[in-house]
């Protein structure tokens, strides 16, 4: 049965409404808003029924105190008040309260409010649960579609076969390690580390731009070819624009944009393409560079041989506070082991 608060310094008033709901609902009756926030502490309602005017602490104090606690910022409240000008109607509705009925009121109309209220809220409920059901499908749908996505780019490039897989593992481990250790907490407290990996895996789109005979050459590239090569990073930043635009954007891709856009940047400001320094290089690209030539290292390409886990760690750190932002390069070692089970 549902629970209604009635909420009135006088005692005829709140016999008057309790006899008039008893029947329908569980009715509790109180002479304050301070004896109704000492008990909502220990019961929730699920309606209040509340006078304006009431000594110590009026209905839209109360309100406004209700309002600004989480645990009852949702409750509904109809004011009851025998002051029915337009003002306090106003009044009433700009604080948030659902509804607002005059004294004296009938039985009829004041069982009718209060059961359309109740109904609107479950109503409400329900279509909010059904929302999020939808809203997680389509994430699903999109997080899918993105990696599909990444996996053409990928099949085209010869020489990378796995590498999305890997470094999705990488940078995991990494981020996972750096918030145990507080490394940039502030920034990482507010991630959603699902979605951060997930939308890494776009970070080299642009490749589908590059010609497969500069992306698959298995010798050395010339100079003009390497610098093909990087073009890869705009034509990535554009390609997702061009899904925010279609798709009304999203944090998902928000996130992917800074990943390609970013991840050929270098600490010290020797990257592309806009050589960036330090923090002013976005932290999901610092992060990326790191595990994306750990993997570039560790891996066997067409022109070199795989180098040892061992060899591929030396070489990071001696790019520490050079290519590599030094805290999460001290990271990386910490967690070395964990880089080579996950190769």
């Amino acid at each position: 049965m549902k629970i209604i608060f009635i909420v009135d310094d006088s005692a005829v008033n709140l016999t008057k409404a309790k006899q008039a709901l008893e029947g329908n609902y569980r009715v509790l009756t109180l002479l304050s808003a301070a004896k109704m926030f000492a008990l909502i502490e220990k019961v929730t309602p699920d309606l209040i029924l509340m006078d304006i005017e009431m000594p110590e602490m009026d209905g839209f104090t109360a309100l406004q105190k209700l309002r600004e606690n989480k645990k009852t910022e949702h409750i509904p409240v109809i004011f009851l008040t025998a002051f029915g000008d337009e003002a306090r109607e106003a009044r009433s509705l700009e604080l948030g309260a659902v509804d607002f009925v005059t004294k004296p009121f009938s039985t009829s109309v004041l069982l009718n409010r209060i059961s359309r209220h109740l109904h609107m809220e479950e109503l409400i409920l329900e279509q909010t649960v059904l929302l999020r059901q939808r809203t997680q499908q389509l994430e699903q749908l999109n997080t899918s579609i993105i990696s599909i996505i990444a996996e053409l780019v990928e099949d085209r490039d010869k020489l990378t076969g796995g590498h999305i897989e890997r470094t999705s593992k990488y940078l995991r481990k990494l981020v996972d390690a750096m918030q145990g250790r507080g490394i940039y907490a502030d920034e990482l407290q507010d991630w959603d580390k699902d979605m951060i990996i997930a939308s890494s895996r776009l970070h080299d789109v642009g490749k589908i731009t590059i010609s497969d005979l500069i992306l698959n050459k298995p010798g050395k590239l010339t100079d003009e070819e390497y610098e093909r090569i990087k073009t890869h990073v705009k034509a990535g930043e554009d390609i997702i624009d061009n899904m925010i635009m279609q798709t009304s954007g999203g944090v998902f891709l928000d996130y992917a944009k800074l990943f390609a856009g970013y991840h050929h940047e270098r600490w010290d400001g020797s990257g592309y393409p806009r050589k960036l320094k330090g923090t002013e290089i976005p932290l999901q690209g610092r992060l990326l560079a790191l595990v994306d030539v750990y993997d570039a290292l560790v891996s066997e390409k067409v022109y070199k041989p795989a180098f040892p886990h061992e060899e591929a760690v030396r070489i990071i750190m001696s790019e520490k506070g050079k290519s590599f932002d030094p805290q999460i390069t001290d990271v990386f070692y910490e967690i070395q082991d964990q880089f080579r089970a996950a190769g």
